[in-house]
């Protein structure tokens, strides 16, 4: 099998190129591609992976002659640069570096809130222009002061500790964050009216999101304790810099530090040139060790991907480690299986997906095994979907999706029991995975079997009567069918049963037809699997 083809389309570190090497994966390193568009639309087919900075413009015309593509991984935080919905569309992986850079994010912030405190910036410039204006320059201590955090994620729970050891008194906004962690953390919990209301200085480490949009807007900041400084090295749009640079105008505000702008690159800024505010151009992540441990990661996460079918660190799927990958290998295939033949054998357009993991079943990854259950039932509507595009797709057609998971409650120590809902009726399949690592269909439309999977299948349903496996039998053999496996069902005598057969080949549809003639069933499906 040819090795998996890599696109570099801006600057990465040699030792993150070694790496992809080192793993087996066929490089090209064009850092130079990634600011022409139109080379980068030629060159993209031929590509499995695409690893870029900030300059590579992943767009959904980019994405869209991506046939190839599987992987775009972004060295670094932000992916304002790449569509994630076409991307999620198409079944690319979107992958970013959320760890690499968070130290060095979180010291630019430390930084920035310093050079605010005490006028860093603006008494260099006096100093250097031949000046001597001491008393001019009138700062503050940071010591006992109240930091209000917003967003304590990996980068604004680093500033929370470092603050911590300045003696700030912290507190922080954060939906995400629980009681006991903040008590861990040693900050206090608050609601955000309550931060705006007492912090003396604001920092920002969220992204941006429709949630956190416009979050210190002009109301929130008429909301801010007079005298704040408000620094933001997370994500511009996330304040509304007009209204600040009223605030900063009037006096409410005493300072700001900002190394992200709504607009970038950022030429003009309502912020420009306003006494005691600092301004960057988004240095958040510029050390050389952020930038080489980025290049690495993201050198390795998609390798892993490519080589493995690890995920990491992706935006639009779950993420599965390699150890995840290995275990849980045979449940993602099972999980596949189960999805497809509830997809083949339902013909009305379904409105819900509903899946139980008992067990074994119910400790794995299961955001994993939901992804790969739809992309097996959607297979019947887009037959290029995976894991990444079908729950894009789900959504879109406006089916509900839920989950529910239980302990282990039968023969077997797991099982996952698909159900789809459509306006007229219930469907439902369960399987498990054998000690060999074969997954097996055990429950048909509440009817227990034992059955195989094979790549070419044939689901049956009639009533529990002589004849239907010499019915079955003698068609097959009419039309040179080899049956390898064969497995019967019944609810109870003389009731509503089912057959799987495992053939060799695909049904010839005189086959079917020949079984539809006989008049002894009620449903009659070809199926087929990927095995």
């Amino acid at each position: 099998m040819a090795a998996p083809k890599v696109l570099i389309s801006d600057k990465l570190s040699p030792a993150a190129v070694q790496i992809f090497k080192d793993r087996g994966i066929d490089i090209d390193f064009q850092p130079e591609i990634g600011k022409d568009k139109d080379m980068l639309l030629a060159a993209i087919p031929l590509y499995d992976g695409l690893a870029i900075r900030s300059a590579t413009k992943a767009t959904a015309k980019i994405i869209e002659a991506a046939k190839n593509l599987k992987v775009i991984g972004r060295a670094g935080i932000g992916t304002d640069n790449i569509d994630k919905e076409a991307a999620s569309k198409a079944g690319i992986i979107v992958m970013n570096t959320p760890f690499g850079n968070m130290i060095t994010t979180a010291e630019h912030a430390i930084a920035m809130m310093f050079a605010v405190a005490r006028q860093i910036p603006e008494a260099s410039a006096s100093t250097h222009a031949g000046k001597w204006e001491k008393s001019k320059f009138m700062g503050v201590e940071l010591t006992g002061k109240t930091l209000g955090v917003i967003g304590a994620g990996n980068i604004g729970g680093i500033v929370c500790n470092r603050a911590k050891g300045l003696q700030m008194k912290v507190m922080a906004y954060d939906p995400f964050l629980g009681e006991e962690k903040a008590a861990e953390m040693g900050v206090k919990k608050v609601e955000l009216d309550e931060l705006l209301a007492n912090a003396d200085f604001i920092t920002l480490h969220v992204p941006f999101t429709d949630q956190t949009a416009n979050i210190l807007s002009r109301e929130n900041i008429a909301k801010l304790k007079k005298g704040v400084r408000i620094v933001n090295c997370a994500r511009g749009g996330l304040v509304d810099e007009e209204a600040l640079a009223e605030a900063l105008k009037s006096g409410h505000v005493a300072g700001a530090a900002f190394d992200v702008f709504a607009v970038e690159p950022a030429t003009d800024s309502p912020l420009f040139n306003l006494p005691n505010v600092v301004c960057t151009p988004h240095l958040g992540a510029a050390t050389t060790e952020a930038q080489e441990n980025v290049a690495l990661q993201v050198a390795e996460q998609m390798s892993d991907y490519l080589l493995t079918g690890a995920v990491t660190n992706a935006l639009n799927m779950p993420s599965v480690t390699a150890e995840e990958a290995k275990v849980m290998g045979p449940w993602i295939k099972l999980s596949g299986h189960l999805g497809n033949f509830a997809g083949q054998v339902t013909d009305e357009p379904i409105t819900a997906i509903n899946i139980l993991f008992d067990g074994e079943a119910s400790g794995m990854n299961l955001k994993a095994l939901t992804a790969a259950t739809i992309a097996g039932i959607m297979k019947q509507v887009n037959p290029d979907v995976n894991m990444v595009s079908a729950p894009v797709i789900a959504k879109e057609r406006g089916i509900q999706v839920s989950t529910t998971k239980q302990d282990q409650s039968g023969t077997f120590d797991g099982y996952i029991k698909v159900t789809v809902v459509t306006d007229k009726q219930e469907r439902s399949v369960a399987g498990t995975v054998f000690s060999d690592g074969k997954p097996r269909f055990i429950q048909i439309k509440g009817i227990n079997i034992d059955a195989e999977i094979g790549e070419h299948m044939v689901y049956t349903t009639n009533e529990d009567v002589p004849g239907i496996i010499g019915a079955l039998g003698q068609t097959m053999g009419d039309h040179d069918v080899n049956i390898a496996n064969f497995t019967l069902g019944r609810a109870a005598v003389k009731g509503e049963a089912i057959a799987l057969l495992y053939v060799d080949e695909p049904i010839p549809a005189a086959a079917m037809d020949a079984l539809a003639a006989t008049g002894k069933f009620q449903q009659i499906k070809p199926l087929t699997f990927d095995i």
